[in-house]
């Protein structure tokens, strides 16, 4: 079952990982690449992406993180987790950017590459359009 943590709208391309992200540490803030060699998505930009991914992890400072990533215009337009941490929920909600949490079957069927719709002001707010 899908929950909204930050209402809105937005569509793009998914950048997926199973690993949980830790903003801080793995996240250009200025460029929105990843940098940690410990990550499947490592030197791929999540700048105007739909952000999947476990959850967060590591500081709380990572919220402001997303904040400087959305300041630097870097920010993915939106981000699909299976649990809600402090941390992003609180990151996404002070840079405006929609949050949803979805079931272990709904992240299992997003796909990297699949273009993705949200729109939290409709009942089916999780469009997934396979490309």
């Amino acid at each position: 079952m899908s929950k909204i943590i930050v209402p809105g709208r937005a569509q793009g391309i998914v950048l997926k990982t199973t690993s949980p992200i830790n903003f801080l540490g793995a996240v250009d803030k200025k460029t929105g690449m990843i940098r940690d060699k410990k990550y499947d998505i490592f030197e791929k930009s999540i700048k105007d992406t739909v952000l999947v991914f476990p959850h967060g992890i590591g500081s709380s400072v990572g919220a402001y993180t997303i904040f400087s990533l959305k300041s630097h215009q870097s920010a993915p337009v939106a981000m699909i987790c299976q649990k809600a941490d402090l941390t992003v929920a609180s990151g996404c909600a002070l840079a405006n950017i929609p949050m949803v949490v979805v079931s272990t079957e709904e992240f299992d069927s997003i796909q990297n590459g699949n273009n993705i719709t949200i729109d939290t002001s409709s009942e089916n707010f999780l469009t997934n359009q396979f490309l």
